[in-house]
């Protein structure tokens, strides 16, 4: 039999350095294959031009890059069902143990209880690591062990748990000479994944200290673009948050440190809650009964709601896979308060159109505006989308950039008038919940 390797898998890890899963594995005693897997599973599901795929593959295939010009090393890339690529690797290598870090989303503790029982099956450990948060699972919770369900108490729970701990970079980049020396691993173009390249591009992340100090004033002006664009790299991990944490605790900024505790917030709901992927958190609320009108929801998806502000938003979103925070507030809440449509749909389109799709911010937020969620806006809070622009783009400057027509003849009449739909919404939500 040949000599026996360690292997670590990639996924939401996507980085050489601080990397807590990767490290441990590099420190075993055999040698380290890395691989990665695009899995079929979640790619039939995805636009071929789909800029996160593109992202991924640019990615993996710099590492590879460093790897072979550094340490006689790469990344082995597979596509296909993750447990048949295992059930390959198990042939072709004498496996001691499989190492990766957790993933919280269901799909994918159903996928990683697989494999461990496949790997079981032949000997084979699977070992894996926290490195995606701070705090996981049931690390924050009550004094009782329940999880918290609102925001703040666990946020501070959260901060009080954080003194207790060492918040260790780890300096993985040292080990990297414990890889298996193999520079020609497998590796797959985009088009043998299936997929084209984007024309749109996952910008780099800004977390100078001037973006930092400056956060709380300016983060809620959508033309100023002062957000930090950390979204995807937090996604697909490549930066450390134990590294993004760092820089925010030494800017000394609680509102930026508090919006990566909401990140948390909401992945560990979604651990504890794994049915609000489809289902309301507040069960009383799956008895609403929302329309469904399809010229409406195609209208509210191109941006052309005849409401500037909604419009603008959209438009960003589907020209440039981004979309600020504080639109994607009024947008959501557009579509289930005025248009009076599921958030199951808003969800679904922003999944396929956000860069920065995490499933568990994004259900949470949806759920938030729709009311129905952990810690919700009040049913009965309706975001005016007119006087949202005297508050937010009172110049005009981000709905001139996004809806440059929206002064001419040629812009849509708003497909609903704010007053009736917001009664309308009252009277729903209210006959449902009472």
């Amino acid at each position: 039999m040949s000599k026996k390797v360690n292997i670590f898998w990639f996924r939401r890890d996507l980085r050489l350095d601080d990397n807590l899963g990767f490290q441990e594995a590099l420190k075993g005693e055999f040698p380290v294959l890395p691989i990665f897997i695009f899995d079929t599973e979640i790619l039939d599901h995805l636009p071929k031009d789909d800029a996160r795929v593109t992202f991924i593959h640019d990615t993996l295939q710099v590492m590879r890059q460093t790897l072979q010009d550094k340490h006689s090393s790469s990344i082995a890339i597979f596509k296909g069902k993750p447990d048949a690529i295992y059930k390959q690797l198990i042939k072709d290598y004498n496996i001691n143990t499989v190492y990766t870090n957790h993933d919280y989303e269901p799909y994918a503790k159903d996928r990683d209880g697989e494999i461990k029982i496949l790997l079981e099956e032949h000997n084979i450990d699977l070992k894996t690591f926290k490195d995606h948060v701070i705090f996981e699972k049931s690390e924050v919770v009550k004094k009782d062990g329940d999880p918290y369900l609102v925001y703040t108490p666990y946020m501070r729970k959260w901060k009080e748990t954080f003194k207790t701990v060492d918040l260790e970079i780890y300096y993985t980049n040292s080990y990297l000479n414990n890889l298996i020396k193999n520079s020609r691993l497998p590796n797959l173009t985009l088009t043998d994944i299936g997929f084209t390249t984007s024309i749109q591009k996952i910008v780099p992340y800004n977390v100078t200290p001037t973006l930092i100090q400056n956060y709380e004033g300016t983060r809620d002006f959508p033309a100023k673009d002062s957000t930090s664009r950390l979204g995807p790299h937090l996604r697909f991990g490549t930066v450390s948050i134990r590294k993004m944490l760092k820089k925010a605790i030494a800017e000394d900024n609680e509102i930026f440190w508090q919006e990566l505790i909401w990140r948390e917030f909401f992945i560990q709901i979604l651990w504890h809650f794994p049915h609000t992927t489809n289902k309301a958190f507040k069960p009383k609320y799956e008895r609403i009964e929302w329309r469904y009108n399809e010229t409406e929801f195609k209208k509210w998806c191109e941006g052309k709601t005849g409401y500037p502000l909604v419009d603008a938003g959209m438009r960003q979103l589907n020209e440039t896979g981004f979309m600020h925070n504080r639109i994607r507030m009024l947008v959501g809440s557009f579509l289930c308060k005025h248009l009076l449509m599921d958030w199951r749909l808003g969800e679904a389109y922003f999944a396929e159109k956000l860069h920065d799709y995490e499933m568990a911010s994004n259900v949470g937020n949806w759920q938030w505006v729709a009311g129905c969620g952990v810690d919700a806006a009040p049913y009965f809070r309706i975001f005016n989308p007119t006087t949202q622009i005297q508050k937010f783009d009172k110049k005009h400057e981000y709905l001139k950039k996004w809806v440059p027509d929206y002064q001419e003849l040629t812009y849509p009449q708003p497909i609903v008038d704010h007053k009736e739909a917001r009664e309308r919404c009252l009277s729903t939500y209210k006959s449902a919940l009472n």
